[in-house]
């Protein structure tokens, strides 16, 4: 890429992000005010709204030596991308314990240097955006029963913390489920919430489609003030009868969780200024429906730390299993960005497992309207004999009141010994969102 282009592309997402900064001043809290009565319909007493979400994100990727370009056999380019996503919804009002949802989802591509893995410019590093537009969502709700909320059609599912069933909130686009959800949260049992449900279409953050036959469920339960205790079943069958690296995708998990504080800045109090953070997870995987290679293989989640005047300090160790090719603990349909290192080399599991050993700060400022973290990981196989290299992460974002927020991201990947092929990695964001 011209250096004069990319010089015009970084003048361009500054200007953006100084703009974005501009509507969180305190004179735009009026016509801010305005447009958030505008979208909501309950001072009508409807309970309808206009749900809006606007995206705006460069991002650049860069590999040192590789990987290869399938087409010419020759080192893969720096990657830019500028995009900006749209989330368009409409929320009916409720009608005899009825409500409806439908979102209209698209990314506007304004410089393709990159490989989208739908567009072909395999010369590039891959950045997973494509240029699309789809039905995002389309669901109804019942509420007819008492705690009770039955929701039916295409819909964004999010289990505990994403690890195996999430949206893949961070990309452009987001992976949604054609699916039938119950969730019941019993109040006459402290803080039972059940999630129990089936999924037949997966529509990836690619925009492709899979189709499944994967019952899910999940039983989280409050712990009073330390926490929450979750068991958890996921039985995921691809039956795409043509594309067998699809169904092999399949297996079923099992596994138990208790952890502490349900949202990231949180920790269980020891007193006004100092608490614990902390997390002991355990899964086991195994063969299931269409997948033709058997195997068993183990996950462990452990984090703990302790958190001094709102700042936290946590370090972690997160290992899945993997006996070969093919017989590794995988989690497809999950977040897999917020786990292992944001420069997504790990995305799967390797053949020989993965174990990551991991330091966390997190800072918060101005009452938490800006927020500051940093991570060291250290990669290696699930017995820590390879050496799979380290990766430094750092991330600044910055909310103004409800409706807008910047965020500024940098990782850095070091690749280790040949025990596991990949190459040294570099990724920045800078992005800025309204949402109403």
């Amino acid at each position: 890429m011209p250096k004069q282009q990319r010089n015009l592309s970084a003048r361009l997402s500054a200007a953006a992000l100084v703009s974005m900064t501009a509507l969180g001043h305190p004179a735009w809290a009026g016509l801010t005010q305005d447009v958030e009565d505008a979208l909501n319909f309950y001072h009508y007493g409807h309970n309808g709204a206009v749900k809006f979400d606007l995206n705006y994100r460069y991002e650049n990727a860069n590999q040192d030596a590789g990987p290869l370009d399938p087409a010419t056999a020759l080192p893969v380019e720096t990657a830019n991308a500028n995009t900006a996503r749209l989330r368009l919804g409409y929320l009916t009002p409720a009608f005899h314990d009825f409500q409806g949802y439908a979102e209209y989802e698209g990314n506007l591509v304004m410089q393709e240097d990159y490989n989208s893995t739908r567009n072909f410019n395999t010369a590039y590093s891959t950045i997973a955006d494509p240029n699309l537009s789809e039905l995002n969502q389309f669901w109804v709700t019942y509420k007819g029963l008492a705690d009770t909320v039955f929701k039916v059609g295409r819909q964004r599912i999010k289990l505990d913390d994403d690890r195996f069933i999430g949206n893949v909130g961070w990309r452009q686009m987001e992976t949604t489920y054609d699916a039938v959800l119950l969730t019941h949260q019993n109040q006459t049992l402290f803080g039972l919430t059940v999630n129990a449900g089936y999924v037949g279409t997966v529509q990836t953050f690619t925009g492709t489609t899979e189709h499944v036959e994967a019952p899910l469920l999940n039983v989280n339960y409050k712990l009073g003030d330390f926490g929450n205790a979750v068991g958890y079943g996921y039985w995921l069958d691809y039956t795409d009868i043509n594309e067998p690296a699809l169904m092999e995708k399949s297996s079923q998990t099992y596994g138990l969780r208790v952890t502490c504080c349900a949202k990231p800045l949180d920790s269980y109090k020891l007193s006004d200024n100092f608490g614990v953070v902390y997390t002991a997870e355990y899964s086991h995987q195994s063969d299931y429906g269409h997948g033709a290679i058997a195997y068993d293989a183990d996950r462990y989640n452990v984090m703990g730390g302790v958190s001094a005047y709102n700042v936290i300090f946590s370090g972690a160790m997160e290992q899945l299993d993997g006996t070969g090719a093919g017989k590794t603990f995988d989690t497809p349909l999950g977040t897999n960005h917020a786990f292992q290192g944001w420069a997504d080399v790990f995305l799967q599991t390797p053949a020989n497992g993965i174990r990551d050993v991991s330091g966390t700060i997190t800072v918060p400022l101005q009452r938490g309207e800006v927020v500051l973290t940093g991570v060291y990981h250290e990669f290696s196989d699930d017995t820590g004999r390879f050496d799979y290299g380290n990766e430094w992460d750092f991330q600044a974002t910055k909310k103004f009141g409800k409706h807008y927020s910047l965020l500024a991201k940098y990782a850095v990947y070091n690749s280790g010994d040949t025990s596991f092929p990949s190459t040294d990695t570099q990724k920045l964001w800078l992005q800025g969102n309204i949402s109403f």
